[in-house]
């Protein structure tokens, strides 16, 4: 059961409601996250176009940004996180066995800049928080670091941590939150892992 009332779109405060509207018109519907959000006036407003902003056209590849979300929600064992990032990525055209993969660490068959993303994004949501500022300033280690200094540029790197990021708190979000599934159930061998 989740945390908040989920809202009605009607429920929504009028500063949300054209953001809302651009959301039902790509999605159908009020999706849980946003119900929730919803509680909270104004936050839709700046949430969703930086969400879309985010993850849409960048710098930095949509395949690469796909796969680092799905790690990330595994990672975090967010299960709705996870709905939504493989249905997204299977939409974007990463295969299933690529989602098995990535929820599984068995990096091997991706592209090196996939595998180096997928390696920041591990230590982002795995080491860094149980690394003091005194034990590694940056919390990652600094042979990742330094690779993902070497192989994408700085408009990329900007776009690649900050996606981590996101989903980090997003799945946290979803996670505590107890929102429902409201998209399709992640593939079984991601939901392994949850």
């Amino acid at each position: 059961m989740s945390l908040v009332p989920l809202l009605t779109s009607d429920e929504f405060s009028s500063i949300d409601q054209p953001a809302l509207a651009q959301g039902i018109n790509a999605y159908g519907d009020v999706l849980n996250t946003w119900a929730g959000i919803g509680n909270s006036p104004g936050l839709l407003a700046t949430y969703l176009p930086f969400l879309r902003r985010l993850n849409g056209p960048g710098s930095l590849k949509g395949r690469v940004k796909e796969l680092v979300a799905v790690r990330v929600a595994v990672l975090n064992h967010c299960r709705y996180t996870a709905s939504h990032r493989c249905t997204s990525a299977l939409a974007a055209g990463v295969g299933a066995e690529e989602l098995a993969a990535v929820a599984s660490g068995a990096l091997e068959g991706f592209a090196m800049e996939e595998r180096l993303a997928l390696q920041l994004a591990e230590e982002m949501t795995v080491s860094l928080p149980t690394v003091s500022a005194q034990d590694g300033p940056t919390g990652v280690s600094s042979r990742v670091r330094d690779e993902v200094g070497r192989v994408f540029g700085a408009a990329e790197l900007v776009e690649l941590v900050m996606c981590i990021s996101m989903w980090n708190a997003l799945s946290r979000f979803h996670r505590v939150m107890a929102f429902e599934l409201d998209m399709p159930a992640p593939p079984a061998p991601v939901a392994a892992r949850l």
